[in-house]
């Protein structure tokens, strides 16, 4: 009889594990997205062209169609000052700002020919997590959590970590937008309480709370049997997950289980690198506890200013924690099923942008939607391989242009799931996360 009832119990959670349409080789995703569109051409796609175009404008044949958000065509060109040298076996060329990730390359499957329909960052954000330019749809985890559920019992299928400086589209990228709000994303801190109100106030034992979560799960319940609203599940839901992750959050962010050589792999005990190590780590953690989707968020790459400054700074950040994160899911047999993704809503441009001319080494590039760099490993990805091209002036595509919604369709696919077949019905007709276009990239998939 007690194996009956948590039966019926787990029949009745919206983030029971549940089966893909067929057989994925990733279960599980780490999306690690560097919000405010990191440079290509001065990480993953060297242009050496560019160096006779330096301080001069490129011919007006060349930029008249263009999206630009602040510069205009005729501003002139800025050459990337970094090195690039081949990586791995595959002799991928990387920036000599990602020593680490060289390292990788051979897992890695570089894209040098994303395109956006956006080239502002909130546009680009939503178009990449939730397929469409407008708020209120469902993103990309809350589409996981939906299709796959959890295989935690004591976490949220769709965890949330933040670093960085600056926000753009902030919750958007997360939210569960029509789907139930059990599939939404949930952030959590890397210190002190995970979610903010966790630990019960003083005074209010463990027993006490159960009391009062079992009367309201009975209300909740008879108001959900008269109205049959969805979001009344959602809540009970929730009220009985946060419960058991009174127990399980502590033990998550409890390092003292870790080798010493895990901490200083990941750069925990670094100041430079200690949030984002610190995310890194949790995110491993997570996906060994069964969370279905982690995603990491970090700021701090809108350089429209300083950008050789500040990619060195964001760089000096996530490269070492990137890397350990890889090699610590490969070393463990994780990163065969787990989908590892590190992208930005868009790229940027080879012309410059100053916005204060009085000062040196100010320069900055402007918004690109055309040609953008991202890279996919682990998970049923093809590892060492480069997909896509773009011109010698890196203004356009040149071979395999992939769009955000061939990316969408192709991370479905890499999970076990026909994009065109996971819908939901809001408002009279089914919507999808790709919406009604999409091919998947066949070339990514080992």
């Amino acid at each position: 009889m007690m194996a009956l009832a948590d039966l019926l119990r787990a029949s009745d959670d919206p983030l029971a594990a549940k089966k893909a349409h067929f057989p994925g080789k990733a279960k599980n995703v780490i999306f690690l997205f560097m919000e405010g569109a990191p440079s290509q051409m001065d990480l993953f796609d060297p242009k050496p062209a560019l160096k006779q175009w330096h301080g001069k404008p490129l011919p007006a044949s060349e930029t008249k169609d263009l999206k630009l958000a602040f510069i205009k065509p005729t501003a002139s060109v800025l050459a990337s000052p970094r090195t690039f040298k081949p990586s791995g076996q595959c002799g991928m060329e990387l920036s000599d700002l990602l020593p680490n990730l060289s390292s990788c390359a051979d897992d890695l499957c570089l894209i040098r020919s994303m395109r956006s329909d956006a080239f502002n960052h909130h546009p680009g954000q939503l178009l990449l997590f939730s397929g469409h330019m407008q708020g209120g749809r469902p993103t990309l985890g809350a589409w996981v959590a939906y299709g796959m559920g959890s295989e935690s019992k004591n976490l949220p299928a769709f965890v949330v970590l933040t670093s960085g400086v600056g926000t753009s589209g902030g919750s958007d990228n997360f939210s569960s937008g029509f789907l139930p709000s059990t599939y939404g994303g949930t952030v959590f801190r890397g210190s002190g309480d995970p979610i903010l109100y966790l630990s019960n106030p003083e005074g209010v034992s463990q027993t006490s709370q159960r009391a009062r979560l079992d009367a309201l799960r009975d209300l909740n319940q008879q108001h959900q049997d008269a109205t049959g609203d969805l979001e009344i599940a959602s809540r009970i839901h929730s009220y009985e997950l946060a419960f058991r992750m009174q127990m399980a959050a502590p033990e998550l962010l409890d390092f003292s289980k870790e080798s010493p050589q895990t901490l200083e792999d990941y750069g925990v005990k670094k100041d430079q690198t200690r949030a984002y190590g610190t995310n890194c780590l949790l995110a491993r953690r997570m996906v060994e506890r069964g969370v279905r989707f982690v995603m990491l968020m970090h700021a701090s790459w809108d350089h429209h200013s300083e950008i050789n400054k500040g990619l060195v700074r964001q760089c000096g950040v996530t490269d070492q924690p990137v890397a350990a994160l890889l090699k610590d899911l490969k070393q463990r047999g994780l990163l065969d099923t787990t989908l590892v993704i590190w992208a930005g809503e868009f790229g940027r441009t080879p012309m410059s942008e100053i916005r204060r001319p009085e000062e040196a080494d100010n320069a900055g590039r402007d918004h690109h939607p055309e040609g953008y760099s991202l890279w996919m490993a682990g998970g049923g990805v093809k590892g060492g391989q480069v997909i896509g091209k773009t011109d010698d002036l890196a203004l356009r595509i040149t071979e395999d242009p992939i769009h955000v919604h061939d990316l969408q369709a192709t991370i479905l696919r890499l999970l076990g799931f026909d994009h065109t077949r996971l819908t939901y019905r809001h408002m009279g007709r089914d919507f999808r996360l790709t919406d009604v276009s999409g091919e998947v990239v066949k070339s990514v998939l080992a």
